[in-house]
Formats: C-alpha cells, structure tokens, sequence
C-alpha cells in the first residue's frame, strides 16, 4: 500500500481489510506523507492487523513504494492496495479458493464496483474474460492490448512472477500496472474470479484525474505499452488486434479531453471508431469495456464529483 497524504481515505482502505488472527495477510503501508496523520490512522489498525508500516518521505512515487514493499513482502503472492480503494467482504474467501483451485496461476483477477468519493456505487467494472475461470495467457494477452481491463486492487500475482518481471516500471507514472500484467501474462495462466470483491474509487484527485489533463504525456504512457507488447500478439488476428490497441489508445486519450471539455474530441472519436469499421469496433467494446469504465465517470461528473 503506498500512501501519500492519504488520510481523506486511508482509513477507510485499512478498514475494508478483514480481521487477521491467522496473519494470512501481511499489510505492508509506506508513507511519504508531509505530517503523521496518515501513520496515526494506521496505528490504529494495527492490533487486528499484521501491518508493518513505514515512513518514507524519501520515497515519493507510488511505483517505487509498491516496488519497495513487494520486496518487503513475505507472502508467496502480492496485492496492491491503494489508499483510496477498498477490498469488499467475502474477498478473502474468494482469493483462496481460487489459489487452491489453481496455485501455479500467474496472476488473479476479479471484477470491480466503481464507486465516488463519497463511497457510493457507480457502477460495476468486469474483465472480458467470461465463461471461465483459468485462461491461458496468450488469449489475456490479446484482450489486455487492446485496454488494461484490469481493477489495480483486483488483481494478485505469485510474487516469484511479480520478481522475474522485474516489479513495476518506475519510468511509468500512468501505465506501469498494465505493463506488469502484460509481463505476468506472458508467463502462465491467469485465473479469474467473476465477482466484485473491490471498490475503485474515482474521485477528483486521483492519479488518472490528474494525469489526463496533459494529453500528450496520457497518450505516450499507453503507447509504450501498446509498442512494447503488440510485437508478442501471433496468429492471423495479431495485425486486427494491434490496430485495435492503437486506436484504443488514442481514444484514451480523446476521451480525457472530452471530460476535461474539449467538445470536438467527442468528433475524433466517432473518426477513429469508423476507421475501425463493424468488425474492429465491435472487439473494440468488447474487450475494452469502455461503457464499464466510461458511464461511472459520467455519472460522477454529472453529480459534480469529479
């Protein structure tokens, strides 16, 4: 859990936590907030839980943070929590089951609710990866090029995975989670869990708020990925595919605009999904999403939370 003047949220992430008798989950918190009030609320949950808690103002970027406590870490699987996030009740149960069911998986993820700074529901956010629970990787692969799909406090990967793919890409500040599942993908299957067993949050300050304000920046961050992980893609749907992802990117993009006010990027968009014709555009919602994470985002506009 990286943290970073935290505590409008923070307490409410650890509480979302269940009670850990059995020491199952080890809570690994570094802070690099300006004052202590992010470690005060910490404190508080550490009788019921196994947190180790670090104040590390020397370490600002959330990358490197997650990156430090994943080395910490002792568990053989790894989970980003974020301090605005929450993990919802039955989540546990549902992790070991499906560790048990399938322990060589590389990687684990669940569905999402979207929810607004306030905490309530806006919306349910799932993977395109319905009909079954283990999927070979190269299938993810092809689905996660074209959007990263995935719920960052969603997802658990073996931490052997998480080591060889070398942690997150610190030189990423918009995209590193998608390019680590990407790496995990390539290295075994993935197990999915069709459930909501978390809380995204989407508010004003968030990262993606933040970061999709500059436009050129938003777009390289996807692009490098798109670049790195298109040349992997085989099989005869690989050129489909690789256009799709381009294009998904630059809608991305167009997208942010257009909710930052840019009334003619709503234009460019429509441009972009006739390029793609029927076909393309279909694969396009299909494995994108973009109405799960799109509509919330609306809605939280239009309540004036955003």
């Amino acid at each position: 859990m990286p943290v970073h003047e935290g505590e409008t949220y923070l307490d409410a992430a650890l509480a979302s936590l269940p009670d850990d008798a059995d020491g199952l989950i080890e809570v690994i918190a570094l802070d690099s907030s300006r004052t202590m009030r992010c470690h005060d609320i910490a404190a508080r949950h550490a009788g019921r839980l196994t947190l180790r808690y670090e104040y590390r103002p020397d370490i600002q970027s959330w990358t490197a943070k997650t990156n430090r406590g994943a080395a910490m870490a002792r568990a053989p699987h790894v989970a980003m929590l974020h301090q605005d996030d929450l993990w919802l009740p039955g989540r546990l149960g549902s992790i070991l089951h499906a560790l048990d069911a399938d322990p060589d998986a590389a990687m684990l993820l669940t569905d999402a609710t979207i929810i607004d700074a306030s905490g309530r529901t806006l919306g349910c956010w799932r993977c395109p990866l319905e009909g079954r629970s283990s999927w070979e990787g190269a299938a993810v692969l092809e689905r996660l090029l074209v959007q990263n799909f995935v719920a960052l406090p969603s997802v658990v990967m073996r931490r052997d995975i998480w080591k060889a793919a070398g942690g997150l890409d610190e030189s990423l500040w918009y995209t590193p989670d998608w390019d680590i599942y990407m790496k995990a993908a390539m290295r075994g299957r993935v197990s999915y869990i069709a459930e909501q067993t978390v809380a995204f949050r989407i508010h004003g300050g968030s990262q993606t708020m933040l970061g999709s304000r500059t436009p050129a920046d938003f777009l390289n961050q996807m692009q490098i990925v798109v670049a790195r992980y298109a040349p992997v893609i085989a099989g005869p749907r690989a050129p489909a595919i690789r256009r799709i992802a381009a294009a998904s990117a630059r809608i991305n993009c167009l997208l942010a605009e257009a909710m930052h006010g840019r009334r003619t990027a709503l234009a460019q968009i429509m441009g972009e999904l006739l390029r793609l014709g029927p076909s393309g555009t279909w694969h396009y919602m299909r494995h994108s999403r973009i109405l799960d994470r799109l509509l919330p985002r609306v809605q939280a506009r239009l309540r004036g939370a955003l």
